[in-house]
């Protein structure tokens, strides 16, 4: 691994680890997500406890927090592999943030952002079969569930090469999952759009 690949690692984990629900939130004088709702600092809760205006800005800030390491990787030449660490590491600081305690959210968000770099196809794909899955079920967890199963097939079908990489931020999404897997079976999931105190 070269330098300049295990500095881009550490950088994304640390701009992973900027908790972008907790920020705007307090922007916003919103209730901190962390405290409310679901108490996961992600764009599903803020909408749940917020706004779609707030939702919306968590959902690009988290996105942006897996391009930005990716994309700079993929434009420096840094092979398949390791571009998936680095999207990893973004998910992680996303997670387990550095700087908010190792509290973090699930990391739907931030893997799409990493996922985006290998085109918009493949983006296109993978956010709109979160949107068919969520719109019928309602269950925006499990859209994520679905749609990171899905993603290393379509990665597969249009850029071959990254289908270990992305395989891999898929079974750490999935694994961030667990209690939300939970709850679906127990039926104690909450639904887009219901309002939790």
């Amino acid at each position: 691994m070269t330098p300049i690949a295990l500095a881009i690692i550490i950088i994304a984990y640390l701009l992973g680890s900027v908790s972008s629900a907790v920020l705007i939130c307090r922007l916003l004088k919103l209730p901190d997500p962390r405290t409310v709702g679901s108490q996961n600092p992600g764009a599903t809760n803020v909408l749940r406890v917020g706004n779609k205006g707030a939702a919306a800005a968590v959902l690009l800030c988290d996105m942006l927090k897996g391009t930005i390491p990716v994309w700079s990787a993929y434009f420096l030449d840094i092979e398949p592999v390791i571009l998936g660490i680095i999207a990893i590491s973004a998910c992680l600081g996303h997670m387990y943030p550095l700087f908010f305690h190792f509290k973090g959210g699930k990391g739907v968000a931030t893997a799409l952002g990493a996922i985006a770099p290998i085109g918009w196809d493949l983006t296109g794909m993978v956010m709109s079969t979160w949107l068919v899955v969520a719109l019928t079920t309602r269950y925006s967890s499990l859209a994520a569930l679905i749609t990171v199963m899905a993603a290393p097939f379509y990665t597969w079908m249009f850029k071959p090469v990254f289908t270990l990489p992305v395989a891999m931020l898929s079974c750490l999404i999935i694994f961030r999952h667990n209690q939300n897997i939970r709850r679906l079976f127990n039926g104690t999931e909450p639904k887009l759009g219901s309002k939790k105190a």
